[in-house]
């Protein structure tokens, strides 16, 4: 199933950046996060990953299907899910976790470690850097 889903994504071709293993990938997947994207499938895109400057802390996190990748963009796998993060939102998530949450008034993919990110706001997608 993988295989035909990504055939159709013309934009997902061989010769993007991909990391394949687990213990490389700069992002880890928590494993509802993989089950998530596994039950989502990936008929309408990737996920994408982008840290932006806004939210109440300074940045802030967001995550969206996307179907076009360009060729600076960073493709990552684990355990058969991919996703893809652009070069300037990887510097703000290396080494972090993004898992999936389920709650009674809302679910979706957060950041749920990120050795970079202190402080933030209770809805968890904004935050502020660690200055060292």
């Amino acid at each position: 199933m993988l295989c035909r889903c990504f055939r159709s994504i013309k934009s997902c071709a061989a010769t993007k950046r991909i990391l394949f293993s687990t213990s490389t990938n700069r992002i880890t997947l928590s494993p509802s996060c993989v089950k998530k994207l596994t039950e989502i499938g990936c008929e309408h895109g990737l996920l994408r990953i982008v840290v932006d400057s806004g939210g109440c802390s300074g940045f802030q996190y967001k995550f969206e299907v996307d179907k076009n990748i360009s060729d600076e963009d960073l493709v990552l796998q684990q355990s058969g899910v991919k996703i893809v993060v652009d070069p300037h939102s990887m510097k703000f998530l290396e080494n972090c976790e993004i898992g999936y949450e389920e709650e009674l008034i809302r679910s979706g993919f957060k950041v749920t470690r990120n050795p970079q990110a202190e402080g933030g706001c209770s809805c968890g997608s904004s935050f502020s850097l660690k200055l060292d």
